[in-house]
């Protein structure tokens, strides 16, 4: 394959990448939201990606059709046979011309997971095309589905600096079809690309994120966490930024799910191995923590000795989590049959709109639950009937406190009842649990409730002041709420809803 690096004819329908307008010269979306506020700890005491107007200065958020781009190189995501059919890369196909077709059956022929393969540009006034492979996402392999896509996002960048380019397009690498959780996703691609141009200051002027109408909202929510435009960013992302922000390079970094074995006379351990099980268990136990870590004897030994071992806490862990799959289908069963019109009259906990992310929102208004007076068993069947849908995939929980009084406040007997009742898809595809208006009553049970008796959304849960703060991560018109909480809200904090500013 020859790589030529001659001057492209320009055509009317193209549109050159210098001159999109670059990130630094965009306006901040959370620049009234003050997170010091809302009286949650920071994730990060200092910021791990600080603000740069010369890093901001070389990238580009755009909304648009990739092969319309006039720059060096455009990145192409596809299967391993490099022949996948969808939207993009048909578009691709058909405006490259045959020669990319024949390039790739007769030179290039497979691109394999991770890795990444170059060709001409043809007819697309891109000069190359950089085609990767994503990976397929599967919860119980995510560590390495996360590794690979860093891999993607990492070789792209590496092959560019070799093709001494000084322009790239870059779309989104992971794929729904590939069952990849987009917004994860973004966190990976997005950071993958600052500490990259951190560390290669003369390479790549410009990087271009070329997302589609589906990828958008996430990107303009995540890019200012990595790429702050002001000091007030830098600082919220402490706040905002995940608490695994990846290594040197933006790689995926795991320190909490290696655990190991310790004190086995049956099998020693090299100092640097260890086990991964969490990322190939379904339970929401920790198992660095359970006595099963500690094991000191070899069980499958002591069965073929004859011997009765005392315990046997994975079985025990087993059985108990099939006890409460059982449960949960009976109640599941009762939800769809029964009468619950008494509790879904109340209108305390509803679905309104979806998030940034197109991930739905649930509200939960406290004011209207009635603890003392409400039928629990039918409360919890409600929640059980609205939930058990909406949580096959990503979701969040927006919980107002606002002038609530003792009457509201249920047990943390019945909280950890419910809590339990909920099979593990409830609490990993919670993605956010926001507490609007907490008092210091809230934020006590909350920190008692998420450290000992549900530590598995502990770094979900987050306490904000006021209805503003909600914005950053959906918007106004998806957040239907009573009135009375928009007027509290007024009356505390003032005209400050956040609404963005017109270009000047």
């Amino acid at each position: 394959m020859r790589l030529t690096m001659d001057p492209l004819e320009q055509a009317g329908e193209w549109l050159r990448g210098d001159s999109l307008p670059r990130w630094s010269s965009t306006q901040p979306m959370q620049r009234l939201l003050d997170y010091s506020a809302s009286g949650e700890l920071r994730k990060h005491s200092t910021s791990p990606f600080p603000y740069s107007h010369e890093v901001n200065q070389r990238v580009v958020l755009w909304n648009g059709d990739i092969t319309s781009l006039n720059v060096d190189a455009i990145v192409h995501s596809t299967n391993e046979s490099m022949n996948e059919r969808n939207p993009a890369s048909d578009r691709l196909f058909a405006r490259a011309g045959p020669g990319l077709r024949e390039e790739i059956s007769t030179e290039i022929k497979e691109c394999r997971t991770g890795e990444v393969r170059v060709t001409q540009g043809y007819n697309l006034p891109a000069r190359f095309i950089i085609h990767t492979v994503g990976p397929k996402y599967n919860v119980k392999y995510q560590t390495a589905a996360e590794n690979t896509l860093h891999s993607c996002y990492r070789n792209i960048l590496q092959k560019a600096c070799e093709l001494n380019i000084s322009s790239l397009a870059l779309c989104v690498v992971n794929s729904v079809r590939r069952n990849y959780p987009p917004d994860e996703g973004a966190h990976i691609a997005i950071r993958t690309v600052r500490r990259f141009l951190e560390k290669h200051h003369s390479s790549l002027e410009t990087v271009i994120f070329a997302v589609e109408n589906t990828d958008l909202g996430i990107y303009e929510v995540l890019l200012p966490l990595y790429f702050p435009r002001s000091l007030q960013e830098e600082e919220n992302a402490l706040w905002q930024l995940p608490s695994d922000v990846g290594g040197l390079y933006g790689e995926p970094v795991y320190p909490d799910r290696q655990i190991r074995i310790i004190d086995n006379p049956q099998h020693s351990l090299d100092p640097d191995d260890s086990i991964d099980l969490s990322s190939h268990m379904d339970t929401t136990i920790s198992v660095g923590e359970h006595a099963f870590s500690q094991m000191q004897g070899d069980l499958d030994q002591q069965r073929l000795l004859g011997e009765r071992p005392q315990s046997d806490p994975l079985g025990d862990l087993m059985v108990k989590e099939m006890q409460n799959k059982e449960r949960y289908e009976r109640l599941l069963r009762r939800a769809k049959t029964e009468d619950l019109s008494e509790v879904s009259g109340i209108g305390c906990l509803y679905q309104s709109g979806v998030d940034r992310f197109g991930r739905p929102v649930i509200v939960f208004v406290g004011k209207w639950f009635r603890f003392k007076e409400i039928n629990l068993d039918k409360a919890l069947l409600y929640l059980i009937y609205l939930l058990d849908p909406l949580v096959k995939g990503d979701y969040i929980i927006v919980y107002f406190h606002t002038l609530t009084s003792t009457a509201n406040h249920p047990s943390l007997t019945w909280l950890r009842e419910v809590y339990n009742v909920l099979p593990y898809k409830y609490k990993k595809n919670l993605k956010s649990f926001y507490i609007v208006h907490p008092t210091i009553w809230t934020k006590m049970m909350t920190w008692w409730f998420t450290t000992f008796m549900a530590p598995a959304i502990k770094q979900k849960v987050h306490s904000l002041p006021g209805v503003e703060y909600l914005y950053s991560v959906m918007s106004p018109d998806q957040l239907e709420i009573p009135a009375y909480i928009t007027e509290y809200d007024m009356s505390i904090n003032g005209l400050r809803y956040f609404q963005p500013e017109s270009p000047t």
